[in-house]
């Protein structure tokens, strides 16, 4: 049977999770009162009257796929009807086009020793794929998977997606900035926030009918976020899409991977050393 799930222990695995990140608990706090239906208002507050109103999903399983267990992913991007996913992790990072169905790889490039894959973007037969901490990506002519160039940027490189016209990435802080493919200079900077507090953590990113979706790094959450404004306009929960026996053992192995078929319409996540990839379709939780 399809499953849906919006349940309060999600948020009492993100704080269990998080408890060596203080940073991070300003996000459970402020998720936590939007479960329970709270309204806080002034500086130390969630939402105040006056805020457009957030709205919350749960989901329903349409397929289920093969992926690869050994691949911990960091991008992922649907087009023409194959995947293309960018993994992490010193010596075992890699570029790489799979099939949907079969989830085997149809090709890859392995990154070198020193490079910890991460983000993925696919825009004009190009790929553009980033690094963790070494602040350093990689272009690649798409049909031959072929190098074409390098380029690098400040701080860590987390998710990558485009709207079109720029890249648009993420550094694992509330920060969203937009580079010019060109000479991927930052042409504009959005903070993300909800309810006035910065959303952090921001992962993998995809952007979805004019909305940039960023899964949150060690929850089962991912935010829907205006480019506008940077402000959190919709939640949606995961927990439970991947049962625990096929949940790996590695404590990284987390949620990450949004992709989005434009032409059918269609959502697929998975996460990092999954066995499995979903198409979703999201389901409004009314309060």
């Amino acid at each position: 049977m399809p499953t849906a799930s919006y349940r309060s222990d999600i948020f009492y695995g993100v704080f269990m999770d998080y408890r060596k990140l203080p940073k991070l608990t300003t996000i459970f706090c402020l998720l936590a009162a939007f479960h329970t239906g709270c309204e806080t208002s002034g500086a130390e507050g969630g939402r105040t009257k006056g805020q457009a109103q957030v709205s919350y999903y749960g989901y329903e399983i349409i397929n289920t796929y093969p992926h690869d267990p050994s691949a911990y992913t960091q991008g992922l991007v649907y087009q023409d009807g194959s995947l293309y996913e960018s993994t992490g992790l010193n010596g075992k990072s890699s570029f790489r086009k799979t099939d949907l169905k079969t989830g085997k790889v149809i090709r890859k490039v392995e990154l070198e020793q020193q490079f910890f894959g991460e983000g993925l973007a696919l825009l004009d037969g190009r790929a553009y794929q980033l690094t963790w901490q070494t602040q350093h990506g990689f272009v690649y002519q798409l049909d031959s998977f072929q190098m074409l160039k390098t380029f690098s940027y400040p701080g860590e490189g987390w998710g990558l997606t485009h709207d079109g016209r720029s890249l648009i990435m993420s550094n694992g802080s509330n920060q969203i900035r937009y580079l010019n493919p060109g000479n991927f200079a930052t042409n504009r900077v959005i903070n993300v926030t909800d309810g006035g507090r910065p959303i952090i953590n921001l992962n993998e990113l995809e952007f979805i009918k004019g909305e940039i979706w960023a899964n949150i790094y060690m929850s089962d959450l991912i935010a829907r976020i205006d480019p506008e404004n940077g402000r959190v306009i919709a939640w949606i929960d995961l927990a439970g899409i991947l049962t625990p026996a096929d949940r790996p053992t590695d404590s990284g192995g987390v949620l990450n991977g949004i992709a989005y078929d434009r032409d059918n319409e269609r959502l697929f996540v998975t996460g990092k050393l999954w066995p499995k990839m979903f198409e979703i379709r999201l389901r409004e939780i009314t309060k």
